[in-house]
């Protein structure tokens, strides 16, 4: 199965906003391909959603706890500094490498410019759903 690491960005904008992330999130729910998370990303996700959109510390924990349900959640044991302008970026890149994830999904520009990472394709939420096989129930044999 497809394991997938996606940007912090990319988990805000489908719970605050939905659209083409918010499909992506319902897409990871129902087990189409594989999130790959790290207490890094997770504990970021939590601080944007309660300081900059005042999600509540309840609801944060909800989405945390839901992602972490559903998720494979790894410990990065290295430190990389491929982003100088935005550090934090990097640990989406750990997350990836240690996660041994097939693609990373971001808005990011950083990331984005990078294109691919160790093999890693880097592309937008559209660019990932465009590409993803999903299996339905009329193609099985």
């Amino acid at each position: 199965m497809t394991r997938v690491v996606a940007d912090t960005n990319i988990y805000i904008s489908g719970v605050m906003f939905g659209g083409l992330p918010g499909a992506f999130l319902d897409l990871a729910i129902l087990g189409a391909f594989t999130l790959v998370v790290s207490a890094a990303l997770l504990d970021e996700l939590d601080e944007k959603l309660r300081l900059k959109f005042l999600v509540t510390s309840e609801d944060a924990a909800a989405i945390r706890a839901k992602l972490e349900s559903v998720a494979d959640i790894v410990a990065p044991g290295l430190v990389l500094s491929v982003i100088d302008d935005d550090p934090d970026d990097n640990r989406v890149l750990e997350c990836a490498i240690t996660g041994q994830a097939d693609c990373i999904v971001s808005g990011d520009r950083h990331l984005l410019k990078l294109k691919t990472y160790a093999d890693m394709p880097i592309m937008t939420v559209r660019q990932f759903l465009d590409t993803i096989d999903l299996e339905r129930p009329n193609d099985r044999d």
